[in-house]
Order: C-alpha cells, then structure tokens, then sequence
C-alpha cells in the first residue's frame, strides 16, 4: 500500500497524504476496505482517474491475485465494480 503512495508521487507528482495517514491510523487491509467499500470513489481514485492512472489506486491492487486473499468476495466484487465503471479492467 505504500508502494501506491509512493508511485503516484513519483510518477504523477500526486502527494495523498490523507491516504497516507489513513495507512498510519488504520493499517493497510483496514484502509483498503474502507476505500472500496465506501459508496463513493475517494478523491484519490477520483485524482488518479483524471490523470489515466487507475493502476495505482487500492481498488486496481486489491484485485489482484496476490492479495485476492486478504479480502472477502464482495469486497472484491465492489472493487472491481469501480474500476469497471471508470472504465478499466481489472485484467489489465
């Protein structure tokens, strides 16, 4: 999860230091369910979108097969529901 915060700077320049924060007080897999399970995208995904970079946000990593497992199916499911609908698929 850190690894997303530091990508995105260092490629687009985009410091989310609420995001880091929320890694801080909550800890990866608690922050990562927080933002695919919340009814709306974070402005992280939002910011990430709008600079075609939907492979550094938490929903495009939680998908993945490596981490599949921490997660539950429809926390899973939601994740792919939102990248799907901003266009992106999760097999990219």
């Amino acid at each position: 999860m850190r690894d997303i915060y530091l990508r995105a700077k260092e490629e687009l320049g985009y410091n989310a230091t609420y995001f880091l924060r929320m890694l801080s007080t909550e800890g990866p897999i608690q922050t990562a369910r927080r933002l695919i399970t919340s009814s709306q995208p974070s402005e992280g995904f939002t910011t990430l979108w709008e600079r075609r970079r939907l492979d550094l946000t938490v929903e495009a990593h939680v998908v993945q097969p490596r981490f599949q497992s921490l997660f539950t199916e429809s926390e899973l499911e939601a994740a792919r529901q939102r990248l799907e609908s901003y266009g992106y698929s999760a097999d990219s």
